[in-house]
Parts: structure tokens; sequence; C-alpha cells
């Protein structure tokens, strides 16, 4: 995309959610460093309903550890890979208290060298939680930027490097999070909803998704036409049999 269609892209983006924000509940940086680690192939609404009474009574790294493993993980076993993120928790609590007092940092580097914490996590506790300018990349960001052509690249790595050089301000503080919540509501993965886009216009995935009304007037008159297809190709079957008991004349002999 060309500069401008980039700024007039995110433009739309935020005429039509002025305040993005994750949708994962916290209230410290804390709770929401666990809660990123937590959601890694898992869905946000999953970890809200599991870290609601988790984190009613837990609000710091050493109220984890005194909760401790077994229990954590009784806690967080409806998400995905509990036993591995129950492991991780714990330890990067642990490590939260020995390297940082307790507080969670707020370099990448530093949250980076925390048990279970990649790039993508770090960067969303950079931006949400201390308000750095900053691109997570996860699925739905990497699938908006490559098919839109916003900001393509072959892995999370390349995608964030782009949007990184292409996003202007005043959009950097809140655009993943606007890519994020546009993957995940509009430009969906299976079937994406371009009837309802607001940067249709600027977005290069062909063909676009038609409005569920047309599909079903399209599929509707696909059916209608199979169906005459076949009543006309019966026909014709019909049509060329011979008939039973028809004797058929021989040609005239030559004298």
């Amino acid at each position: 995309m060309k500069r401008e269609q980039v700024f007039e892209f995110f433009r739309r983006l935020a005429e039509a959610n002025p305040a993005p924000t994750t949708e994962l509940v916290s209230e410290n940086p804390y709770q929401l460093l666990v809660a990123v680690v937590l959601s890694a192939q898992a869905t946000d609404a999953s970890v809200n309903i599991a870290t609601k009474p988790l984190f009613a009574r837990i609000r710091t790294p050493a109220q984890m550890i005194e909760l401790g493993e077994d229990a954590l993980r009784a806690a967080i076993k409806a998400i995905g890979l509990f036993n591995t993120k129950a492991k991780n928790v714990i330890a990067l609590s642990a490590a939260l208290i020995d390297r940082h007092g307790g507080g969670v940092p707020r370099t990448r580097h530093e949250l980076q060298g925390l048990p279970g914490v990649g790039r993508k996590t770090a960067n969303v506790v950079l931006d949400t939680a201390f308000g750095e300018e900053t691109f997570a990349v996860d699925t739905h960001v990497f699938r908006v930027c490559n098919r839109t052509s916003l900001a393509p690249g072959k892995n999370v790595d390349e995608v964030e490097a782009k949007l990184d050089k292409i996003v202007p301000q005043p959009f950097r503080r809140d655009a993943h999070h606007w890519l994020i919540l546009h993957g995940r509501y509009t430009c969906k993965a299976r079937l994406p909803e371009c009837w309802r886009c607001p940067v249709i216009d600027l977005c290069r995935y062909q063909p676009k998704t038609p409005p569920p009304e047309d599909r079903t007037k399209s599929s509707a008159a696909r059916t209608a036409t199979r169906a005459s297809s076949t009543a006309r190709t019966a026909k014709g079957r019909t049509a060329s049999k011979p008939k039973a008991n028809r004797s058929r004349s021989r040609p005239n002999r030559l004298p």
C-alpha cells in the first residue's frame, strides 16, 4: 500500500473503534503478563473465565508462588497446554522476585528473559501496560497484514518489521489492537466479512466475500441451474433410447 493508503486504513479503523484495547482482563502489569502467557493457543474468552477467580486472589508474583503450581494447574485446567503454562507462570513469578524485585520489567530484553515469554507477549505487555509503541503480531495480525497487503511477510518478524516502518502517527500506539480486533471479528480466517469491512476498497484480497443474502441467492441460482441441467440430461438420455419391439427397416439390396 502507498503511504496515504496506510494512513487512511488506520484512520478508518480508528473511526470505527476510537479506544481499542486488549480483551484480556487484568488489573495490573503482572496480571496482564500472566494472562498473555496463558492466552497462547487459547482464546481470550477462555483465559478470562479461568483468570477471573484466580486474579481475585492473586495480584503479585509472591502470591502466585504461595498458591503453588498444583493449585494453579487446577485453576487453569480448562485452558490448552495448562500443565506447561502453570509451570512457566510459577517460574516467571520466581524470576520476577529474584531479578526485578517483584515488578514487571519495562524492556523487551528483560521480558523475553522470563520463562514462557516470547517476543509477542513482551510486545503486548510493553504496549498495553506501559504505553510503548510496539507491534505484537499474532495469527490475526499476520493474516490481516498479508491478506490486505498492508504489511505482507513470510513470518511474524517480517510483518512486525514492516508495521514498525509503515504505521504513522497518531496510530502507532494502538495499531496492533485495531489489527487484532479487525482480524478477530471482520477479516476472519475462514470467511472474511468483506461486506461490512471499513477498508474494503483499500484491501487487495480477492474475491471479496458477498453479503449473506447475496450468497443465499447465488446458491439458490446454482442449485436451480444444476437441477435444470440434470433434467435436460435425463430427458436427452430418455429420448435417445430406442423403443421396445420396434422393427427397424433394412436398406434395399442392390439387384
